[in-house]
């Protein structure tokens, strides 16, 4: 029988040291795995906003009815994602044989009032896109985040409405 046991060859605890080294790494790849659901959580509000702005327009739903349906939809979606108007573009354009009518936004309306040549093949469609900058709790460069560390979560939305 051995009473005495020399120290490197004693293997009782070794798990214990083995959890210890690895614990850290386990958690920090939990942390980043909750903060890119959050970021993908973002993008599926805003994907649901989009969806949701184009259905309001597509029922004739509008806040005011003295403006045209289309007119509204920017300041509803920013407000129900939370976000200034400038970060919504709503585009609503005729196509004319697969040839796109838009021009500017300022002529927007005008583009989208147009009247194809008889016997053209038209349709017109609406897009909604929003931005928002999702600030995640850890700094991953991988991420492509601006200077101050925010990484801009885009969706869109787009449906041919004739």
């Amino acid at each position: 029988m051995i009473w005495f046991r020399l120290p490197w060859k004693d293997e009782s605890g070794s798990s214990v040291v083995e959890l210890a080294l690895i614990a850290p790494i386990l958690t920090g790849v939990l942390f980043a795995i909750v903060d890119l659901g959050k970021g993908y959580n973002e993008k599926l509000l805003l994907e649901q906003v989009a969806q949701r702005a184009i259905e309001k327009a597509m029922q004739g739903v509008q806040a005011d009815p003295q403006t045209g349906i289309y007119a509204t939809l920017k300041s509803e979606a920013a407000t129900e994602a939370g976000i200034d108007s400038s970060a919504v573009v709503v585009k609503y354009w005729l196509e004319c044989n697969g040839t796109s009518q838009f021009t500017t936004f300022a002529k927007m309306d005008d583009d989208y009032k147009k009247v194809c040549d008889p016997g053209v093949q038209y349709s017109r469609f609406l897009q909604v896109s929003l931005e928002k900058a999702y600030n995640p709790t850890f700094k991953m460069p991988w991420l492509q985040a601006n200077s101050q560390g925010k990484v801009v979560v885009k969706a869109r939305a787009a449906l041919r409405v004739q």
